[in-house]
């Protein structure tokens, strides 16, 4: 018998870098030396003080059930960490504690939004922003930028589009950003924090790459603006991405009261708290870090200079050296239009080069940008320098 399905999961596609994640991998376990620039997962440990305070947390049986939001002790940690870092006062009661940052977002969403309202975000955004917001029975609207302005969201270009919206509600703005690289500056945040307050617009600010920044560039919060933006603002961050902790899912929301008590609820009838143990670990994680956190963020900084300078070799490619995160999205349009292979997108380019070279890119279309490739530069020197000769032999062959 066939069960109809409902209608807002049928829009659901599988996310491009799992899937291409999962078949890089199946390739692997066939024999085939595959290098990967796919996931955002970093290639480090974590650090040895944060699975130290695991171990104890599991030997003082830490091992029940938490309060929804979190255990106490780690709010006031994540409390300690906003005022530190980023200048933003926040009480206990105003952070809510989630199983990875895609859970705090899909949270804050479904907290805010009803049918029909829209929830805008720049192109190319993170590919699970659209779907985050179908789930939340909104409608994603999208904000074009230019490789000329590093990807940037003007304040005028997100002006023009909310002018258009029926029922614009909330503004995803994500710095440092994926897949991008590109980091917003004060001038560019307070000229998009005067058209949200002008248009009443939430904003969900996604800064879980905020400690992966290089050369002058500069982490700034939204919310830390001013008293009315912080008002508006629900910022998402958690330990993945800056403290090597992709598999201990623990992602956190701050922001007014009202919306992360919403939020709360709606995460207390879907998946309740996060692993205790984790959150114990992620205590020590923000109180007493090492210099092991700086030490990853200095070898992420060496992998970008030299896949930016080795790509910036290759003839008729063009890219904006990032400033954040670890990602870099060159344009590859030319070899789409100049080969006699028939690749006419980054989805036939991309599975050819998985296929033939055993390099495994995303396609820029996965993230609404269209000719363009995503590398993730978190994975070992070595398969950097020997990723980007394959995929230079690859555009060799395209061209010839």
């Amino acid at each position: 018998m066939a069960i109809k399905l409902s209608n807002r999961v049928k829009h659901i596609k599988p996310s491009p870098t799992l899937s291409l994640s999962a078949k890089a991998t199946q390739m692997k376990k066939d024999g085939i030396n595959v290098i990967s620039f796919g996931v955002g997962e970093p290639d480090f440990n974590t650090p040895e003080y944060i699975k130290e305070s695991a171990h104890k947390a599991i030997d003082n049986n830490h091992t029940r059930y938490t309060p929804n939001p979190g255990i106490i002790e780690l709010r006031e940690a994540i409390c300690a960490k906003f005022k530190r870092e980023n200048n933003l006062d926040y009480a206990p009661n105003q952070i809510l504690v989630s199983p990875g940052a895609k859970a705090s977002i899909v949270n804050a969403l479904i907290a805010v939004c009803d049918r029909g309202d829209q929830v805008l975000m720049s192109s190319p955004y993170w590919v699970s922003y659209p779907y985050q917001t179908l789930l939340a029975d909104a409608e994603p609207v999208y904000v074009p930028t230019l490789a000329e302005n590093g990807y940037k969201m003007k304040a005028e270009d997100l002006e023009r589009v909310v002018k258009e919206c029926a029922c614009p509600k909330v503004l995803i703005l994500n710095s440092p950003n994926n897949p991008t690289g590109a980091v917003y500056s004060r001038e560019e945040l307070q000229a998009i924090a005067d058209v949200c307050e002008k248009y009443n617009l939430v904003v969900v600010s996604d800064e879980i790459y905020e400690r992966l920044i290089y050369d002058d560039a500069e982490h700034i919060s939204i919310a830390a603006l001013s008293p009315e933006m912080k008002a508006r603002t629900v910022v998402i961050n958690g330990v993945s991405k800056a403290y090597a902790m992709t598999g201990w899912r623990l992602g956190y929301a701050a922001g007014p009261a009202d919306i992360i008590a919403a939020a709360g609820r709606v995460q207390a009838h879907a998946t309740s708290n996060v692993n205790s143990i984790t959150q114990y670990a992620c205590v020590d994680a923000l109180n007493n870090e090492d210099d092991s956190i700086e030490k990853m963020r200095q070898e992420f900084d060496k992998r970008r200079d030299y896949l930016y300078d080795a790509l910036m070799k290759i003839p008729h490619l063009t890219c904006k050296k990032p400033q954040g995160a670890f990602y870099i999205m060159p344009n590859i349009d030319w070899y789409l239009a100049n080969n006699n292979k028939g690749i006419k997108d980054s989805i036939a380019f991309c599975d050819e080069l998985l296929d033939k070279y055993h390099v495994a890119l995303v396609a820029g279309s996965s993230f609404g940008m269209e000719g363009t490739v995503r590398f993730s530069y978190a994975n070992s020197m070595e398969n950097i320098i020997e990723g980007v000769n394959r995929f230079a032999s690859y555009l060799k062959e395209l061209s010839s």
